[in-house]
């Protein structure tokens, strides 16, 4: 089955410290994810590698590379009037978020 358009190879991520979204493959623990993650080019805390957007000093998330199968670019954020959701129009407050369940 072939990739959607907007997933790329990660031989083609940037590794300019930009955030990107990608997908992990699939392991014993569990299913594929999606992460956002960045290219680092090492420091004091860890090694050149991909770290998860949420790692800090002291608790490093990184990724091999073969753990991570593909990317894309963050989406852009668009502001417009135009782009917003409408809003939520439901007679109940419980059922957001799956809360009345």
């Amino acid at each position: 089955m072939a990739e959607p358009d907007h997933w790329r190879h990660m031989a083609s991520a940037p590794k300019n410290g930009s955030r990107i979204l990608v997908t992990i493959r699939p392991s014993e623990q569990g299913g594929a994810e999606v992460d956002l993650a960045y290219w680092s080019n090492g420091d004091q805390f860890g090694p050149e590698g991909w770290r998860a957007s949420d790692s800090s000093p002291g608790r490093i998330v990184a990724y091999p590379e073969p753990e991570l199968k593909c990317w894309m670019p963050m989406p852009a954020a668009n502001l417009s009037r135009s782009a917003m959701p409408l809003p939520w129009e439901g007679e109940d407050e419980q059922e957001l978020d799956g809360s009345g369940i």
